[in-house]
């Protein structure tokens, strides 16, 4: 499910760069084409158009985000930090240090 939801993220990401590249910026833009008053999609229409689908894409992008973080894989990845709980490990401890004999203690100066 996360790759899917990757892959529709891409895909949504590309469509709203290209919405964005194609609206009206203060050089006119690529819909400055579309600027003939005969044309039924005008300037006018065409930028609420545009803005309407910008928006709709930018919060699927987001809803699309939030549902990858939910499905996301939480197994590790090949990374061995050493903190991880492993309950088939075998234990390995260092035995006790075996006592000193006695000594006489060493005579305080």
């Amino acid at each position: 499910m996360f790759v899917v939801i990757s892959v529709l993220i891409l895909i949504v990401c590309l469509f709203l760069a290209l919405i964005v590249l194609v609206q009206n910026s203060k050089g006119g833009g690529l819909a400055a084409n579309f600027q003939s008053q005969s044309q039924i999609m005008g300037v006018r229409k065409t930028a609420d158009f545009l803005e309407k689908a910008s928006w709709g894409l930018a919060v699927a992008l987001l809803v699309l985000c939030l549902a990858a973080s939910a499905f996301m894989p939480s197994r590790n990845l090949g990374v061995n930090t050493g903190t991880e709980l492993n309950p088939n490990a075998v234990k390995t401890t260092m035995p006790a240090p075996a006592p000193a004999p006695n000594q006489a203690p060493a005579p305080i100066q």
